[in-house]
């Protein structure tokens, strides 16, 4: 605190100034993350324990799966097996030992490569996070522009077009338009890669021309939610009064759609974007299928079917912390679009 924050009140007492808006705009930030990691820490646990526990629940036995590609798998050997990796204790307590090591990066091995899980994902997990990060990004450009352009001019021809098309797009999966996109652009006008993937340390060009086709796909239903949400409230906050009065003042009418009108209709669009952040990372899976792309849903399916537990837990601890996440980032959103929330 500097001499200008304290001044000298009656009877000589030194009292502190009030805090300025920079400090209180400080605090208000520390107070939300703190408020936002509180939430995070508890929810992480629970998921964390639930995706653990489907290792037991799904019946299947770790050492035998270990031991049985040696053809040694018997009882004796199994049980000593069991106590080494610890499952001989409780599952709390295995849960405990296991979260405990995740914390610190170490997600175990598998059990067939005896590769470390975190090596696993490291190496996939930036073709699921390029695909789903421009899938976001497109989505939030195409839905809000196309959201904004129907509801300022809302029965003309243009709303028309832009109602008739994600009514469209709303009825098919992304496998089906990932699909016709490949037919369209790889195979017919032979634009763009059809499959696989080219790492941006390798070439960014190409690392773009093989994620477009996949992105599109993932993008156009979160594009449809966006833009039927963004149009129904905009349509709405555009006949209040305090819109209509600024117009009336003089305002031009990109300004009072910037300045007055846009930001209290964003609300809802920006719900929906939270929403479909599980959809566009499930869909991930889809999309690496049709676009022959090595990510982490057909990492999570290989392991699955082969029952190597440690890479499905992994990944599953992974996925759902960056639900997690993102969903916090938008709440923190929504609240910065608030009218009147000290920021």
């Amino acid at each position: 605190m500097s001499i200008a924050d304290i001044s000298i009140g009656p009877g000589l007492e030194v009292t502190a100034a009030p805090a300025g808006p920079r400090a209180r705009r400080s605090v208000a930030i520390a107070r939300r993350l703190g408020a936002g990691l509180a939430v995070l820490v508890p929810i992480v646990a629970i998921s964390s324990f639930i995706i653990y526990s489907l290792g037991a629940i799904s019946g299947s036995n770790p050492a035998a799966t270990i031991l049985g590609q040696t053809g040694n798998a018997t009882p004796a050997a199994i049980a000593k097996l069991d106590r080494a990796l610890g499952l001989n204790q409780p599952l709390v307590v295995q849960w405990l030992h296991w979260l405990s090591r995740a914390v610190q990066g170490d997600l175990g091995r598998s059990y067939f490569t005896q590769i470390p899980v975190a090596q696993s994902i490291a190496q996939r997990f930036p073709v699921d996070l390029s695909i789903v990060g421009l899938a976001a990004l497109i989505a939030i450009v195409v839905g809000g522009a196309a959201g904004i352009l129907a509801a300022t001019r809302r029965g003309g021809i243009i709303d028309q077009t832009v109602t008739f098309v994600c009514s469209v797009l709303s009825t098919l999966p992304a496998f089906v338009v990932g699909i016709a996109l490949v037919v369209i652009f790889a195979m017919g006008a032979r634009l763009l890669p059809g499959n696989g993937y080219v790492s941006p340390n390798a070439s960014v060009p190409l690392w773009l021309q093989h994620i477009i086709l996949p992105s599109l796909a993932l993008s156009a239903q979160v594009a449809v939610d966006i833009a039927r949400q963004l149009r129904t409230s905009l349509v709405a906050v555009l006949d209040e009064n305090y819109v209509v009065g600024a117009t009336v003042r003089g305002l031009t009418r990109r300004r009072v759609l910037s300045r007055h009108a846009l930001r209290n209709a964003l609300g809802p669009a920006v719900t929906v974007l939270g929403y479909d952040v599980p959809q566009l990372i499930t869909g991930a899976v889809a999309a690496e299928a049709v676009f022959s792309l090595p990510g982490l849903g057909q990492l999570v399916l290989q392991s699955a079917q082969t029952r190597d537990v440690p890479v499905v837990q992994g990944v599953l601890l992974v996925t759902s912390t960056m639900v997690i996440v993102s969903n916090l980032v938008i709440n923190e959103l929504l609240r910065w679009l608030r009218p009147g929330d000290d920021r």
